[in-house]
Order: C-alpha cells, then structure tokens, then sequence
C-alpha cells in the first residue's frame, strides 16, 4: 500500500497545481450546494460560519509558517528536493504546517459547499493525497538528512500541532507579513474566489428573491476586489517590489 502511495504522492507532488483545481470543480459540479440542512435555513449559516472558520484557520496557519520560515515546496524541476532541513518556525511545531493549513482550507471548503457527497469525498481524497506526498518527501528527506531527519521526525508529529514547541522554534525571529502577501496572495485569492464562486452556485440553484439579488451585487463587488487584490499583487511581484522579503529567513 505505501508503494502505490509514494507513487500517488510523487505523481501529485509534480501536478497538483493542475490537479487540484480540477478535483474542487469535478465534485462541486457533481452535486449543488446545500441550502438548507434538514430543512433549516439557521443550521445552514451555522454551518456556512464553522466552515469559514475552519477556512481562516487555515489560512492564518499558512501565513504563519511563511511569514517565519518559508521553504520552497515545488522541489526542484517539480521533483521532491530540499537544500537543507528546516526545523525552525512552525516547521518546529508540525513536521507538515502548510500541508495541515491546505487540508483545513480544502475541509472548510468542501463544508461550506455542503452536500455530504462533497464534504465525504473531498475529505478523504485530499487527506490521501497529501499523506501520499508527504511519504514521498519523507522517503526522500530521510534518505538526504540521516540520522537528522529521524531525530527531527521523533521530536516533532506529521500532523499535529506541538503548540509547547512554538516560542523556542521562532526564538529570535522576526514575522514578515510582506513575505506572506507576496507568497500566499494567490492562495488566499483562490480560497476566497472559490467561496463566492459557491454562494453564487448557491444562489443559482435556489429562487432568486429581491434580498437575494442585492446580496448577489454584494458578492460580484467582493469577486472584483479579490481579481483586482490579486492583479496587482502579481504586477508588483514581477516588478521587483517583493524580492528582499522572499528569502528564507
């Protein structure tokens, strides 16, 4: 089972940028969003709010492993590689952070959604996936660092969060918000666009009332703050205006 797993994890590890994506629309489009949760309209915005939580939470745990310690995870030639082994910032809290942070936007994701086929589905394909990727680099990281590698593993969990292990891991480090925009900008657009892309799903699949339609005016002006977030993000990046925050420490 593992050799199928690091051949899964070696394979998602190079296309998972293309991957991805067409995995969310394939299961979105394969059932509607949830209006209601059995027949209650109160239960679906709770849920929608735990969701968004759980959403945030994962984006806020995303730009905390970045903005103190940011390691390249494309590997070199979109093969698994790593220079030197990271154990300090968050990488000293949890072995995986920014994989832990992905599976909470896509669990949140996939929860606000709704439909159980989604929110099951989604879960499990994505929790094996990333499991296959991280045997994968394990296998590679073990074999590179050694006995460094192994004492690292015993000292810190895969996916866990070792919260006691934080403040002596960013010791003497200094948090870099402008390092967090100018990597993870195109995460946060993507979580944000998927969910107003959902409401709007949601919307579509549901009469459309004159309270509605304002809301939906709401969302088009939130999707045109994100694109326009996201563009210019992307211009100042090429231009230059990142590239002393974008080392590793």
């Amino acid at each position: 089972m593992k050799n199928l797993m690091l051949k899964v994890g070696t394979f998602f590890f190079k296309y998972r940028n293309q991957a991805f994506p067409l995995i969310i629309v394939a299961l979105f489009v394969a059932a509607p969003p949830t209006v209601s949760i059995f027949g209650s309209t109160e239960l679906e915005r709770w849920k929608d709010v735990v969701a968004l939580v759980v959403i945030v939470s994962g984006l806020v745990l995303r730009a905390t492993v970045i903005g103190y310690a940011y390691i390249k995870r494309g590997g070199l030639n979109k093969r698994v590689y790593a220079k030197d082994l990271v154990t300090e910032g968050m990488f000293g809290v949890c072995r995986n952070p920014l994989y832990v942070g992905n599976m909470l936007v896509y669990s949140g994701l996939f929860l606000f959604h709704g439909n159980p086929l989604v929110v099951v589905v989604g879960c499990l394909v994505f929790a094996f996936i990333y499991q296959s990727i991280i045997y994968a680099e394990e296998e590679f990281l073990a074999d590179k660092f050694g006995q460094g590698y192994r004492d690292y593993c015993r000292n810190v969990p895969r996916w866990g969060l070792k919260l006691s292990a934080f403040a002596s891991s960013t010791e003497g480090m200094a948090f870099n918000w402008k390092r967090v925009i100018a990597k993870d900008y195109s995460t946060m657009s993507s979580t944000l666009i998927a969910v107003v892309a959902t409401e709007f799903y949601r919307l579509a699949a549901d009469s459309i009332t004159e309270q509605e339609i304002s809301y939906a005016v709401v969302l088009g002006a939130i999707l045109v703050a994100v694109l326009a977030f996201t563009g210019l993000t992307s211009s100042l990046k090429k231009l230059g205006v990142f590239d002393d925050m974008t080392t590793a420490h």
